[in-house]
């Protein structure tokens, strides 16, 4: 078996504190360890491989926890608005009036989150289109199939279909299939059972867009507003449906979603008590500060949400509503938005916390049997935090992947 040893100016096992002058040893595609490398033995063996990287920083892959990648073809068609109604009013427009065909516009956005550093992601589909693409990669995934249906006539019969489709579908080794609801304004309470129902079934993981918008709490709350009114357009109302006259995390919580399985995404929205509802669940935060601001609804809450205890994850969400899918960039937002959060929390929640998360329980960490897919980044000649300095925004050309 032959050992790579890999030395660097600096080694973030995220799990630990940065070890200054680091190694990390690698047998096939597995960390063997982490440690200064002061504490081993630099020798000529045919069985052990030894490369310098120099003034480098060796960290985990990035996990980009929620994103859309079969909306990569919209990249630069749907401009920024003042409200979220606005955009997706929008949004649903361009999806209407063309018929793309996004395979290639796919391929360069899963390029791109690779050269960006991201190494496994959490992926919301409406087509499963973007599974064949993203099995050409390296990244590890899990492909949720979104399920929408404010008014179907038989949710279970929706969701049974959707599980059969999964089913179907040809195995990748690196890549999982559930199924998702949208949001509490696009699914009936019985769509959310029936899909609550198949994650305990299948013991899958689950995710859900949750208290994005002012007028998803106004929706709730009384029925009314602009989400009734897009309802009503496209005649998926049910007028049967009473308003829950509570907030988006209770909600949830009562339709048997809001579980240690469940991703729920944005929480721009969230008071405090939501934030503590949430953290008591187990539940994931995923936080995707820069789409925020681009669909209208404003910064995201980023000090409370670090303060609440909530577990936080990192996603980019779509090339509809941001420039680019590097989760180094979301970063460098949150850090900007909140300079008080410590840089180690958020790099462990752009590592640790999404794999966890998604299920790669392997990945987001350097320590013995974790995954060898790890990152140099290239630092400066003086830098006097390495953690800051991370978080303050990667360009890809600093990235490299070490070879595995």
């Amino acid at each position: 078996m032959l050992l790579r040893r890999f030395h660097a100016d600096w080694v973030l096992p995220i799990v630990s504190p940065p070890i200054a002058h680091g190694c990390v040893t690698v047998a096939d595609d597995r960390v063997i360890a982490a440690e200064p490398s002061a504490s081993v033995e630099m020798y000529p063996n045919d069985d052990v491989h030894d490369v310098d990287l120099g003034r480098v920083a060796i960290m985990p892959g990035l996990v980009n926890a929620h994103t859309h990648i079969e909306l990569s073809w919209m990249w630069g068609k749907v401009p920024p608005r003042d409200s979220f109604h606005e955009w997706v009013s929008e949004l649903m427009a361009l999806r209407a009036s063309s018929t793309p065909d996004g395979t290639q516009a796919m391929t360069d956005a899963i390029v791109g989150m690779e050269e960006a550093g991201t190494a496994a992601v959490g992926d919301i589909s409406n087509t499963l289109a973007s599974i064949e693409p993203i099995a050409h990669s390296r990244m590890q995934a899990v492909v949720f199939r979104e399920l929408i249906g404010f008014g179907h006539p038989d949710p279970e019969a929706l969701t049974a279909g959707a599980r059969a489709e999964l089913d179907r579908r040809p195995p990748f080794p690196r890549i999982r299939l559930a199924l998702a609801p949208h949001a509490p304004y696009s699914v009936s309470p019985a769509l959310f059972h029936a899909i609550a129902r198949d994650v305990a079934l299948h013991g899958t993981i689950t995710t859900v867009h949750l208290g994005e918008t002012p007028e998803e709490l106004r929706f709730l709350q009384d029925g009314t507003g602009p989400f009734r009114d897009l309802l009503e357009r496209v005649r998926a109302w049910n007028p049967a449906w009473q308003p829950p006259m509570t907030g988006p995390v209770d909600y949830l919580a009562t339709l048997g979603l809001l579980t240690r399985r469940t991703l729920v995404v944005h929480g721009v929205q969230f008071t405090d008590a939501d934030l503590a509802t949430v953290a008591d669940a187990g539940a994931t935060l995923v936080t995707c500060p820069r789409s925020n601001v681009w669909v209208g609804v404003g910064d995201p809450p980023v000090a409370r949400f670090y303060a609440s205890g909530v577990r936080i994850a990192i996603g980019t969400d779509s090339l509809a509503s941001a420039s680019d899918l590097n989760v180094f960039n979301e970063l460098a937002t949150l850090h900007h938005l909140a300079p008080q959060v410590p840089a180690a929390r958020l790099l462990e929640s752009a590592t640790r916390e999404g794999a966890l998360a998604l299920g790669f329980s392997d990945l987001g960490l350097i320590a013995p049997g974790a995954s060898a897919r790890l990152l140099a980044i290239d630092l400066p000649e003086t830098v006097e935090n390495v953690e800051t300095y991370l978080v303050e925004g990667i360009d890809p050309g600093q990235i490299t992947w070490l070879p595995i």
